[in-house]
């Protein structure tokens, strides 16, 4: 089994780093406007990007595309369970009338539980994490187009 440390690492400061940022909304009110979650995509894309270089430099010469993208994948997904039960916590517990109060901002009739919040939230971070980390890894992949390379080539 391949060394977890890494995404469960950069997972965790990502998870902390939207809470932190949720947490800052949430002094001004902005909490409420899902038009601030866009900056959700930087910080999970900054963690995801740093997180697959951190482990491309401890592989060296042994780094593999797969293994990249699963480094993503795992540190996105770790960040998001940890931030959807916070958020499901936050929306139950700690202020009640916060679903809401965010639904009058999208001004629709739709009924939505907590339940349905919080999938949605899953299924943004998930969805995230999975093109960032596609993404990442054309960025940070071996080039082919080396002389090695070229001697394989028709």
């Amino acid at each position: 089994m391949r060394n977890l440390s890494v995404p469960i690492l950069y997972g965790l400061i990502v998870a902390a780093g939207l809470i932190v940022y949720f947490l800052l909304l949430s002094i001004f009110d902005l909490h409420k406007n899902p038009f601030y979650s866009v900056f959700n995509l930087v910080i999970t894309g900054a963690g995801i990007y740093l997180a697959i270089s951190k482990f491309r430099r401890d592989q060296g010469q042994k780094f593999k595309y797969q293994e990249g993208f699963v480094t993503g994948l795992t540190t996105g997904f770790i960040a998001t369970i940890i931030f959807t039960v916070f958020f499901g916590i936050y929306a139950t517990e700690l202020e009640d009338n916060f679903i809401e109060e965010m639904l009058v901002v999208w001004d629709t009739d739709w009924f939505m539980n907590t339940g349905m919040l919080l999938f949605t939230v899953a299924l943004m971070g998930f969805a995230s994490t999975f093109v960032l980390s596609l993404s990442f890894m054309q960025l940070l992949k071996d080039s082919w187009n080396t002389t090695e390379a070229k001697k394989h080539t028709f």
